[in-house]
């Protein structure tokens, strides 16, 4: 953080708001695809509570945890399998470019928590 304005360098908050903004896309996939876009059963899907542990994480991106970052890491690669398994088997055309969204979304989401987390850690050593 820089000691003047006690705010992140400006490419940590960019990662910041990059893991937020992915986050938030899975989260809007997962529930248009499961409800709207592509379900499972007309009408909807119980698969769209597969976005409730999107929600958990959420505020602590937003307050700079480096733990949540740390974890959220890890949990992309779930809907990371998830859109590679329905990209591979899924018949409907709409529901495999759905999984291809999901895709990108999870590196993106995997790439911006490594960054922040890496970026955060290095500007903590060079303040020292």
């Amino acid at each position: 953080m820089n000691a003047a304005t006690n705010r992140p360098p400006p490419v940590v908050d960019a990662t910041r708001w990059l893991a937020v903004g992915s986050l938030l896309g899975l989260i809007v996939l997962g529930l248009a695809w499961e409800l709207w876009l592509a379900p499972l059963r007309p009408g909807g899907s119980w698969l769209a509570l597969k976005v409730l542990p999107l929600t958990v994480p959420l505020a602590g991106l937003l307050k700079h945890r480096m733990y949540t970052y740390r974890w959220v890491s890890l949990l992309v690669w779930v809907y990371f399998t998830e859109g590679v398994v329905r990209a591979w088997s899924d018949t409907l055309a709409i529901s495999r470019w759905l999984a291809g969204a999901e895709i990108l979304l999870c590196l993106l989401l995997f790439v911006a928590c490594a960054a922040h987390v890496r970026l955060r850690l290095r500007a903590a050593r060079l303040s020292r």
